[in-house]
């Protein structure tokens, strides 16, 4: 399909008349028509259709009608079925009431060429735009960040299930691909074994039986990759997407020992990060936080929460579930900052902090981070009389430190970590001091050597001992509920929006999905705004309210 670019088309006559009749008091896709103008033009995307080819639909209805299908949680079905009967829908995309509108397979293919553009903000740049345009966003003075799972679209799998069904894609891949190489290769027996899917077959009990199929199942795959990578097989064999996979499968769940396939140990195995949990979703990873255990991804959102302003959405980052908050905090403030969306001050929980950005974000972006550290979780710092880090001074021009009873080191050492970029200083005192000690029972618990202290560096130790300081003080902590509010942004996108279950394969895909999520996000509470609609507060059951303060 080729594009004609042109521009967004006044709303038809007819279509305007009707719209108002049938909504007298407005409705959201007029209220947003009438605040912001076009959301989209052609020519936004016009590198992304070839110049020659049949006519291709409006990129610009596409987008709309992407967003629009999250603003309503619409599958493509629906979406289209939508088009085609809604008078709302029809007049912010400016169609004629008789417009038959398109296929819901289109929608599928205009995401595919966003995914394939390697641009997939760009339809939320675009909203940001418009609204900027409108007044409704500015610089903000404040933002918050929260992250929430996001559950793959393929089913969980055991180890057992996973490597099984590892082995019957590649066979089905192989049996589309090449099937009378695959006939004179295959033992009559896989048929039997690999014809269905694996959660339907009644599988072995106990540990004993399981391993034992475990490693059958090892061998089936050994046997079938030594067919592939043999020299008289097809090269091409080998780039078969579910062929590359078996053979990562198999990398991290058996071993060859002594001409056996044996089933790899749990420590033996690759970290979650590494480990293919699915053999049709890649990119999903297995993680447990706190008592949430998951397969798939990991969604960041990152809003406005100015009172004067409407609290808009102008982040979202999706990444692997194993990533950590804290890997994200950089790349947000970068990310807004040359967007020039960088508020002053950015509200974000423990798991977004280290001593790092607490030292570095204000020198490099000009943004406070606010949000607790965490604790010292020495024994000393856990203790109630134990002698903590903060206990003991620093005296950082002289490479000294000086312990509660006024012991003063006798050794500093500063070396790199295993982390890039990061250094850390032993300090050592004198082992007589320690020994002779009155107090030594709260300092170490080592009967021969004496006390040893890890620091960061000056600026990051300062930094943390500052933080720790100020997060128990009681303004703090009512300056730091302002963070609590996005936790309502993550709880709408889930409800409306479907935002905890990926409706795609593949991280890209999924990345695109939480785009449109935020841009219909911001959509309705634009609309909130205009309408004038107050922010929802935390619903408290009649009983709890009863609780004595």
């Amino acid at each position: 399909m080729s594009l004609r670019p042109r521009l967004p088309g006044e709303v038809p006559a007819q279509t305007a008349e009707v719209a108002r009749l049938a909504f007298p008091k407005g409705c959201l896709c007029m209220r947003i028509l009438g605040a912001l103008g076009p959301l989209f033009a052609d020519k936004d995307f016009v590198e992304l259709f070839p110049q020659r080819g049949q006519p291709a639909w409006p990129p610009h209805q596409l987008a709309l009608v992407s967003v629009l299908q999250f603003v309503e949680g619409l599958s493509d079905r629906q979406a289209a079925a939508a088009l085609r009967g809604r008078i709302d829908w029809k007049f912010l995309l400016g169609l004629e009431l008789t417009d038959p509108g398109f296929d819901h397979s289109v929608l599928s293919e205009f995401r595919d060429r966003l995914v394939a553009d390697r641009a997939p903000r760009r339809v939320l740049d675009l909203i940001l735009d418009r609204l900027r345009e409108a007044g409704l966003l500015v610089r903000p003075g404040g933002q918050r960040t929260d992250s929430t799972h996001v559950l793959a679209a393929v089913r969980r799998l055991n180890r057992l299930e996973n490597t099984a069904e590892h082995l019957r894609a590649a066979l089905n891949a192989l049996a589309a691909a090449a099937p009378d190489w695959l006939l004179q290769t295959a033992p009559a027996d896989w048929f039997d074994r690999y014809q269905r899917r694996i959660e339907d077959y009644r599988l072995p009990r106990g540990e004993g039986p399981r391993t034992q199929y475990m490693e059958q199942t090892g061998q089936d795959g050994i046997r079938l990759l030594t067919a592939v990578f043999a020299p008289g097989a097809p090269t091409w064999l080998r780039q078969i997407p579910a062929v590359k996979a078996l053979r990562l499968c198999w990398i991290q769940e058996f071993t060859i020992t002594d001409d056996r396939v044996r089933m790899r140990g749990p420590k033996d195995m690759p970290p979650s990060r590494d480990r293919i949990e699915s053999p049709y979703d890649g990119e999903a990873r297995y993680c447990i936080k706190n008592a949430t255990e998951w397969s798939g991804y990991k969604v960041h959102l990152t809003e406005t929460c100015d009172a004067h302003h409407p609290h808009l959405i102008t982040h979202v980052a999706t990444t692997e579930a194993t990533v950590t908050d804290v890997e994200l905090t950089e790349t947000i403030h970068t990310t807004l900052d040359e967007a020039g969306l960088l508020a002053g001050e950015h509200f974000v929980d423990r798991g977004y902090v280290n001593a790092i950005l607490l030292a570095t974000s204000t020198s490099r972006h000009s943004v406070e981070l606010t949000g607790p550290i965490r604790e010292d979780i020495t024994w000393q710092g856990k203790a109630d009389e134990g002698f903590a880090i903060d206990g003991f001074r620093i005296d950082w021009d002289s490479y000294t430190a000086i312990c509660p009873q006024g012991h003063r080191s006798v050794r500093w050492k500063a070396h790199r970590q295993q982390r890039p970029g990061y250094w850390q200083s032993n300090v050592f005192f004198d082992r007589q001091d320690c020994t002779t000690c009155p107090v030594r029972s709260k300092c170490t618990r080592s009967t021969t050597e004496p006390r040893k202290l890890a620091l960061a560096p000056r600026e990051e130790h300062d930094a943390i001992r500052a933080r720790r300081q100020l997060q128990e003080t009681e303004q703090w902590r009512r300056h730091y509920a302002t963070r609590a509010g996005v936790e309502g942004t993550l709880a709408q996108g889930l409800c409306r929006c479907g935002l905890r279950r990926s409706r795609h394969i593949g991280l890209n895909k999924t990345c695109l999905q939480h785009v449109l999520t935020a841009g219909a996000l911001n959509l309705i509470r634009t609309d909130a705004w205009l309408t004038g609609t107050p922010l929802a507060s935390t619903r408290t059951s009649r009983f709890s309210r009863l609780r004595p303060a």
